[in-house]
């Protein structure tokens, strides 16, 4: 008898009492923001860090929705939060917003809030296809669905019945007839737990209805002056600016090598692109190295290896594969054991898109500012002198050299110097390099340049 009191007390040593063993944690996220990229980050973020310290997530809601896919992620952050995660709405949960109120496992609304109209529109307002529709109340049913079901007495008889009914939810999401509550509706039809003023109004209802003791800790997410620059350049926007400035900067700095500002642009759009991604874990070591990888084989193709084959294409998918997964949160990825491509859906279309945009855009500013005084400032010299030995030509001379066997007087990687009958001029190999001394044939003249291949 006395050895066991003497494990209890060490116990109680080991393991004490909180001074309030029955204190309920509470963390609140405030969630008043169009739905986008950079709301799920700091939600997500913020169930990761509930999980971690409290009983309850309260999630004090206001939004008129945003994006779909930025929704959808929430709503998977949300069903998969290993504690009770509450909606507060105050004052609006629609369209995106509908659906994130839905994948909470309670719901108090304010009075005059609304939860509903959840049909998918485009940026202009204007309603999307019945297919973009048919996806939306899919998400609806299955968010309801989620919450399974619970028995309850109807005349005499106890039956089961959804917790959240899937059919009301998908009426949310039409193109005519659209359905939205008020606090009392969403009551009346199992959408809502109750009516509430307050967050701690909501801790109270929350409290009564459970064995928790009555007292109770809130702790709020804080947002720094950081996190705040973070999430702007996180912006959808910004980071389809900063993809532009990686391919157009990378691609002038290959038609003209030594400019120096554009390789500068590629470097800081990359480190705006990458930086806040990684504060926020999306980006992983991998995946900026694997960057890194695609940009040193394009360099070796280009300016190393002859033609362009394996490095190249290589490069390329390594680049596209980086950027893309890389404003992908990896966790979205694995889904009940199975591999999910969704997420990676929308970031690979922005980066495919971004990446033609830019290379088209850029084409057309080379045309127009290769042949500028300005840029002859900070590019190649394009005024030749005959004490470097050039002398200077027509355009009708130079397209008279098409056909013409050169020697290069330096090295070709891809621009450089040939020598025609003792005369130097600018030129520019088609594919690969060429050595100096090596012989080159002429093939055209564009630009105030040579153009030529390796024989």
């Amino acid at each position: 008898m006395i050895h066991a009191a003497r494990i209890l007390f060490l116990l109680l040593l080991l393991f004490p009492l909180r001074g309030n063993a029955d204190t309920t944690r509470f963390y609140l996220l405030e969630f008043r923001q169009n739905v986008d990229k950079s709301a799920f980050t700091r939600i997500s973020k913020g169930l990761k860090e509930a999980e971690k310290r409290a009983d309850y997530c309260i999630i004090d809601l206001n939004t008129y929705g945003g994006a779909v896919d930025a929704a959808d992620s929430i709503r998977s952050a949300i069903l998969r939060c290993r504690i009770p995660v509450v909606a507060f709405i105050d004052i609006q949960a629609a369209s995106a917003g509908a659906l994130i109120s839905i994948a909470c496992d309670s719901i108090y609304m304010a009075k005059g809030s609304s939860i509903g109209a959840a049909t998918v529109v485009n940026g202009s307002g204007e309603v999307m296809p019945d297919k973009y529709q048919s996806f939306m109340r899919a998400m609806m049913r299955s968010t309801a669905e989620s919450h399974g079901k619970k028995s309850i007495v109807r005349e005499g008889r106890r039956v089961e019945v959804w917790h959240r009914d899937p059919e009301v939810a998908e009426k949310m999401v039409g193109t005519d007839s659209v359905l939205s509550f008020t606090p009392l509706e969403a009551i009346e039809n199992g959408f809502c737990e109750g009516e509430a003023q307050s967050v701690e109004e909501v801790i109270g209802k929350i409290l009564s209805g459970s064995n928790d003791n009555s007292e109770y800790i809130i702790e709020r997410q804080e947002i720094t002056a950081l996190d705040s620059i973070i999430y702007f350049l996180m912006n959808p926007f910004l980071q389809s600016l900063f993809l532009m400035l990686i391919i157009g900067g990378i691609y002038f700095e290959m038609q003209s090598p030594g400019i120096g500002f554009a390789l500068a642009a590629a470097i800081g759009g990359a480190l705006l692109y990458f930086a806040p991604l990684y504060l926020e874990g999306l980006a992983q070591y991998w995946e900026i190295l694997l960057f890194i990888a695609g940009i040193v084989l394009l360099a070796l193709e280009i300016f190393v290896i002859p033609g362009f084959g394996v490095a190249g294409i290589a490069g390329i998918i390594a680049v596209i594969a980086s950027l893309t997964f890389a404003m992908v949160d990896n966790d979205m990825l694995r889904h009940n054991g199975a591999i999910d491509i969704k997420p990676v859906i929308k970031p690979l279309a922005i980066v495919l898109v971004s990446i033609t945009v830019s290379v088209c855009g850029s084409i057309l500013l080379a045309s127009r500012i290769y042949g500028t005084k300005a840029f002859s400032r900070i590019a190649l010299k394009n005024d030749l002198s005959a004490d470097e030995g050039f002398v200077g030509v027509e355009k009708g001379e130079l397209e008279s050299l098409t056909g013409r066997t050169a020697v290069v007087a330096t090295d070709l990687k891809p621009v450089g110097k040939v020598d025609i009958g003792g005369r130097l001029y600018p030129a520019r190999i088609n594919f690969g390099y060429a050595h100096r001394g090596q012989k080159v044939m002429i093939t055209s003249a564009e630009g105030g340049e040579l153009h030529c291949d390796a024989i």
